[in-house]
């Protein structure tokens, strides 16, 4: 169970310091709540029963979204064979760059659709 005392006294702070804050924050915090206040944010776009265009949101959305995630998960595979690049065999530049050229459609397909261009 040593092994285990450090984690789980870290675990405790962490508990204690939400605790705290949460608390402090009911405690301390203004109570002013008014009709804006409680209206659920809408990004700038004013808030409607149904979304513009018969419930479908913009496209542009998506492709951000889309960009986000691209460049996300090239980043996390990207960066430990980066690291140990010098000691990667002939196979695993190979495979790194059929990885690279597969993120590359997706890329591609959202320049295409105009993901990168902002009214």
């Amino acid at each position: 169970m040593s092994m285990y005392l450090g984690i789980v006294i870290m675990l405790a702070i962490a508990a204690g310091f939400v605790v705290l804050t949460l608390g402090t924050n009911v405690v301390l915090g203004p109570k002013r709540y008014n009709r804006a206040r409680l209206d659920a944010y809408e990004c700038g776009i004013n808030p409607t029963p149904q979304a513009p265009g018969g419930g479908r949101f913009p496209i542009k959305y998506y492709l951000t979204a889309m960009t986000f995630i691209i460049f996300d998960i090239e980043i996390v595979f990207l960066y430990p064979w980066a690291v140990s690049f010098d000691m990667l065999p002939v196979f695993a530049v190979g495979a790194m760059v059929l990885f690279l050229l597969l993120i590359c459609v997706p890329y591609l397909y959202e320049l295409r659709r105009g993901g990168l261009e902002w009214d």
